[in-house]
Parts: structure tokens; sequence; C-alpha cells
């Protein structure tokens, strides 16, 4: 998922329009949320646990909310025309979830989703660099959190 967003980040940063920016950034969105669901699902296929239940079912019952709660606010900045909140918002919003999902999941995924949240805040502060704060979140806290819980809890 991290690597997508650098290369998201590159792209999006190449576009002529802002709707060619918001449209990469979601296309990305929905690549990444479908390699987490492949992963997902592999894991809890390993663990013989069904996703949608136990701990995952939690989660994503938790973590749903905040992204819903994301899309409906990206049309709605969009259609106003205030783009320069919205990596901001998606960050800030994706790291709520995580942190509030995370508190079915291991530690560091709270701390994840909190640092995700820092960033979105960052975004939002200084709105120019909006571009480089969804590379740096979407695609470097997801890289380093990944190595981090591969190394310290096996995936």
């Amino acid at each position: 998922m991290g690597a997508t967003a650098l290369a998201a980040a590159w792209l999006a940063a190449r576009q002529a329009t802002a709707t060619g920016w918001v449209a990469v950034w979601l296309g990305d969105a929905v690549l990444a949320g479908s390699i987490a669901l492949v992963a997902t699902q592999r894991k809890a296929q390993r663990s013989g646990a069904p996703l949608t239940s136990g701990p995952g079912g939690k989660f994503m019952r938790a973590f749903l909310p905040p992204i819903i709660a994301a899309g409906i606010l990206t049309v709605a900045l969009f259609t106003s025309g205030v783009l320069s909140a919205l990596p901001g918002t998606w960050l800030l919003l994706y790291g709520t979830g995580v942190l509030t999902g995370g508190a079915f999941s291991i530690p560091i995924v709270r701390v994840m989703g909190a640092s995700f949240m820092l960033t979105g805040v960052a975004a939002l502060l200084l709105p120019a660099y909006g571009n480089i704060f969804m590379a740096l979140g979407f695609g470097g806290l997801h890289i380093l959190y990944g190595v981090l819980i591969a190394r310290r809890y096996g995936g």
C-alpha cells in the first residue's frame, strides 16, 4: 500500500488539474483498499478465522465510520472547491479509523493511527504541501509501520 501511495504522489504531482489530482488519489485508494482486503483475507485464512468475525470484524466496524465520513467530506469539499483541505481530511480520518480499529489489534496499530492523525493535522495547517503529506502519510507511514509490524509481530 505504501509503494502505491508513493507512485500516486508522484503521478498526482504531475496532473494539470485539481480534478486529475483527486482522480489519481481516489484511484490509489481503491487499489490500496483492494490490496489491504486481499492481504487481510489471506492472513485470516492462515489463522483459520473468518475475516468478518473476531478481531477482524471488530476492526472493520470501528474503521469504516471514519472512512465513510471521509467519503462524504470528499464530495462536500470537492463540490465546494475546497480541495486544499482534502489531504488533511483524508489523513486525519484514515488515522482515526486505524486508531479506533486498533483497539482490537496490537498496540502499534494505535500508534500508527495517531501518526496518520498528526500528519493530517500538519496537512491541514500547511495545505500548500498536501501532496507531500499524502506521500509521507500514505506512503512513508504505511511502509514504516508495515516493516515494524512484520518484524515484531510477523505481519
